[in-house]
């Protein structure tokens, strides 16, 4: 068996192959990939278990792998935490939006424009590690301030997804995990 040796990401992540999948499945069944099992996930403990994914989101930013795919067409760790802190940012504005108004409509977003937009591929990964702390303490800090008569409200996203509150959280802690399980990270 032949295999090919990573490959430093290129500066136009464009060869990436697109996730067009619709992963709110995972709020019904577990993640057969990773594991996660998100209907499981107690709301109150989302915010503790952003902050416990942190660190080894930093951990792989130290590897010194870090800057290379795996494939030609596979994000690099390196671009998988750009795209975990950009996930911490939306996810943020998509609560805020929930507990403060009423069943609001998510706006679009892209990940793979996001991640030639934002350049992922050329990231500084002591830079990333520090804003990937920040947007994980922030949309954590907004998690855990949700009052017990919120976890019920609803927001929903353009394609008609409907989520409560409680599911949002389930649904994006299940993409936080699940990326660590896409680097290779240690997932608990």
């Amino acid at each position: 068996m032949t295999t090919t040796p990573a490959q430093p990401a290129p500066q136009d992540p464009t060869g990436i192959t697109p996730d067009t999948k619709d992963w709110t499945w995972v709020l019904e069944r577990p993640c057969p990939e990773c594991g996660f099992v998100s209907s499981s996930v107690d709301p109150g403990q989302v915010g503790p278990a952003v902050r416990a994914a942190v660190p080894r989101w930093q951990e792989v930013l130290e590897r010194p792998d870090a800057t290379l795919r795996p494939d030609e067409h596979t994000w690099s760790p390196l671009e998988y935490a750009a795209h975990v802190r950009d996930v911490f940012g939306i996810f943020d504005v998509r609560l805020a939006s929930m507990v403060e108004g009423d069943d609001p409509q998510f706006a679009n977003w892209d990940q793979d424009a996001a991640a030639v937009a934002g350049d992922y591929a050329s990231q500084d990964p002591q830079v990333l590690s520090r804003e990937l702390a920040f947007a994980g303490d922030r949309v954590a800090g907004r998690f855990d301030a949700v009052g017990p008569d919120d976890w019920e409200r609803p927001g929903r996203r353009s394609n008609g997804s409907v989520f409560t509150v409680r599911t949002l959280g389930q649904y994006f802690l299940h993409d936080v995990v699940h990326h660590l399980h896409d680097v290779g990270a240690p997932t608990t």
